[in-house]
């Protein structure tokens, strides 16, 4: 009795709770726009990241429908024509977002301010991520007592080999390409020359896109501003001695100023997150007639669940962005598609069937490839369709390789007093055990699939490129490049963000260019209905822990074992 209870009172209260968000759902499509008052500041705080894909909004909890980088890109467009807006107050903190998103920042900001309204920055303990972004605006503010973490770049790279010798694990790594360094972290105690190599140019990079974003901005030259940087770090009245900061005041007293550069009275503020909800033809910019899709394909690449395409919201999943890219190209209103990259690539079988679902879209549609703040292996591999390919100066993109890994526990298991007793049928099948390390037939058996892999992966790249393999094969070997440099050995076509891949999908679907076009991002929002009827496993919780751990880090990809086309480690500025 007590258990029928229990489940009448369940059953009730997830009735209530669905009808709770069928009203909300209702009232949000009934919602009006939101009117944006003469004298408006439209005010923009970053924190965290900043996602391709739409976050899920909750009731009364969400302050809006949550930003991306392509509504924050259509927010300064709008923003710049309405008369409403006077100017924008940004204000990042505690970013967590790549190089690529960074440029794409500086770029909004610096086309805004073409409309010759001001860009104004306040920085709260700012470090290289935000002081890099606010020095594309007007002025640059910050509080009296603050601090600055301005000091320049660093990368590191964490091993584990003595970690794992200690717990008695060993791992077994096999690669094509000598720059496929994934599985050092776990047989090396510090990097490769080839990783050095590598490591060393993506920081040279990055360091001289950020002393010239810097110098442009502040209107210094390279020279002074590497001398300032050496100097760090920061109180904030020592980087305003150095020119670097503006003015030291209070963040009302800013307000203050901004109102008086405005002359006019009190100032609207309005956030963003509001913002966004403006038609664009409210907001003065004349609504597109002709459809763009802009297809989201973001985090690590795996197969997904076939009955339930849509479960993994952290992954790209070969399975549900498949059925997108069909239903994008079933839509006959959508006159051309930009398929937006964010991935440091994944299990190899599952890059390969998206790269199938890619190409048959290109054959329905003119597509162009933008890429953000990774494209790498998988992630690349998906867009060799032929189509334009576009990147930023720092997106991470290449790693044309294969890796594949195994743990033999066997030590491990010695220690905490497990033994394992088996019998096999078939020369190979202990070749995946983890209680026994790969044997020379074993090794030269997955050898033969990791270069088979390999080799398909050079000729689509080739193919993709247009270029024969013997040009491609000496810049793939698994290096990773930045976007800047896959330009100069032909990976990319052009260096720049959604702006040039705007123009470049409207000249190949014969949009005149001065036209205004529709962008319609893909997938839609994700509604919190939509999460309470997914099936969460045990597995999903743990990786869930690993991802908070390791910010960044693949492991749903690397988890589910195989071959894999992974980048060899990820990047975090600091």
């Amino acid at each position: 009795m007590a258990k029928f209870l229990i489940g009448l009172a369940t059953g009730i209260l997830l009735v209530f709770v669905f009808v709770f968000l069928v009203f909300f759902a209702l009232m949000r499509f009934r919602e009006r726009p939101p009117e944006i008052s003469a004298n408006s500041v439209l005010v923009l705080h970053l924190s965290g990241d900043l996602p391709e894909k739409a976050p899920v909004e909750i009731p009364f909890l969400s302050q809006g429908p949550g930003l991306t980088v392509s509504n924050v890109w259509m927010a300064f467009r709008k923003a710049a024509a309405d008369s409403h807006i006077k100017a924008i107050v940004f204000e990042p903190e505690s970013l967590g977002v790549g190089w690529a998103k960074l440029e794409e920042l500086r770029h909004d900001i610096e086309e805004f301010r073409k409309s010759g309204k001001p860009v104004f920055a306040y920085l709260h303990t700012p470090g290289t991520r935000e002081y890099y972004a606010a020095s594309a605006a007007d002025r640059i503010y910050m509080g009296p007592d603050d601090e600055v973490y301005l000091k320049g770049l660093r990368a590191e790279l964490m091993y584990f080999k003595d970690t794992l010798d200690k717990l008695g694990v060993t791992v077994d790594v096999e690669h094509a390409g000598k720059y496929k360094d994934f599985g050092d972290q776990f047989t090396r105690t510090n990097m490769s020359p080839e990783t050095r190599e590598v490591i060393t140019s993506l920081v040279d990079s990055l360091y001289n896109d950020l002393v010239s974003g810097i110098a442009t901005g502040r209107k210094k030259t390279n020279a002074q501003v590497t001398d300032i940087i050496d100097q760090g770090l920061f109180l904030a009245p020592q980087l305003q001695k150095a020119g670097m900061i503006d003015e030291l005041c209070y963040e009302d007293q800013m307000w203050e100023e901004l109102q008086g550069r405005l002359h006019g009275g009190d100032l609207k503020r309005v956030k963003t997150e509001t913002y966004v909800r403006v038609p664009p033809e409210q907001a003065g910019l004349t609504r597109g007639k002709s459809r763009i899709a802009l297809v989201i394909g973001e985090g690590d690449i795996i197969r997904g669940d076939p009955d339930n395409p849509t479960e993994d919201e952290a992954s790209l999943t070969a399975v549900g962005f498949s059925r997108l890219l069909q239903q994008v190209g079933n839509d006959s209103s959508i006159r051309g598609v930009i398929v937006r990259i964010d991935s440091p690539g994944g299990e190899s079988s599952a890059s390969d069937d998206i790269w199938r679902a890619m190409n048959l879209l290109s054959k329905k549609k003119p597509m162009v490839i933008s890429m953000s703040d990774a494209a790498a292996s998988g992630g690349y591999y998906m867009a060799m369709t032929g189509d334009p390919i576009v990147a930023y100066p720092g997106t991470e993109t290449g790693s044309i390789g294969v890796v594949f890994g195994k743990p033999n526990l066997h030590g491990l298991y010695d220690k905490i007093g497990i033994t394992k007793d088996g019998i096999e049928r078939g020369k190979y099948a202990g070749i995946d055990s983890d209680y026994s390390s790969l044997t020379p037939d074993e090794r030269q058996k997955l050898r033969e699939g990791i270069d088979a892999n390999y080799e398909d992966f050079v000729s689509k790249v080739a193919a993709g490129r247009h270029r024969p393999v013997g040009q491609i094969e000496p810049v793939a070997q698994g290096r990773v490049w930045l976007g800047s440099q896959a330009k100069t050995v032909g990976l990319v076509d052009e260096v720049g963000g959604l702006d040039t891949a705007v123009a470049m999908i409207k000249k190949k679907a014969n949009i005149p260019a001065a036209e205004n076009v529709l962008i319609e991002a893909y997938p839609a929002r994700r509604s919190l209905l939509d999460l309470l009827l997914l099936q969460r496993s045990q597995e999903d919780a743990v990786e869930s822990a690993l991802r908070q751990a390791f910010r960044g880090a693949p492991f749903h990809a690397w988890m589910h074992g195989g071959f894999l086309r992974m980048e060899p480690y990820w990047i975090a500025v600091k």
